[in-house]
């Protein structure tokens, strides 16, 4: 259970993160706000199904070194966080506030790539799926009001430290997940 609230737990800051910035950019109606957050919820709790497959097949292909990899997938995750920064969010906020068809898909797609890898840790790591999808699609519709609730009255540097500490929460999931695996 702590592992799966360790994996799940800074998706939602980084998912909070993004949807301030939406809540920023002043979405007025109830539908908007609705429509947004099924769109954090599709792509968030999709992606992590694909990575899953994919973490899943190199885990039967490489055996106990899948730990490791997992741990590491984690970590890089927890980095690119940290050095992507909040720079786009609001560029992010505006097309996704304004887009249809195709480009949702695009958009759905870029906010939710770091799903997509932690499905591939979670196949890696044999984490249970329904839980994992489950919980992650529900801190996404959380993370998705709270952000577009409160996103017009904080500042542009919460939103951004928000996101590094879902960096730092998911190096030190990483740095966790090889401790254990080394004291085995």
């Amino acid at each position: 259970m702590l592992k799966l609230l360790a994996f799940v737990l800074p998706l939602g800051l980084d998912s909070f993160a993004v949807a301030a910035a939406l809540g920023a950019s002043q979405v007025a109606t109830a539908w908007q706000r609705l429509r947004i957050s099924l769109v954090f919820v599709i792509f968030e709790g999709g992606m992590p199904l694909i990575g899953l497959a994919l973490g899943s097949a190199l885990a039967r292909g490489i055996g106990h070194i899948a730990d490791y990899l997992a741990a590491a997938a984690v970590i890089g995750i927890g980095i690119w966080m940290l050095l992507a920064g909040d720079a786009d969010s609001e560029g992010k906020a505006s097309r996704i506030m304004t887009s249809r068809g195709l480009a949702l898909v695009g958009l759905g797609i870029s906010i939710s790539l770091d799903e997509l890898a932690i499905g591939f840790s979670i196949g890696l790591v044999q984490l249970p799926v329904s839980a994992v999808i489950a919980a992650i699609a529900l801190q996404a519709f959380v993370a998705a009001q709270l952000g577009l609730a409160v996103g017009a009255t904080i500042a542009g540097r919460w939103r951004e430290r928000a996101e590094q500490l879902a960096g730092i929460a998911l190096i030190l999931l990483g740095a966790y997940l090889i401790a254990e695996q080394l004291s085995r």
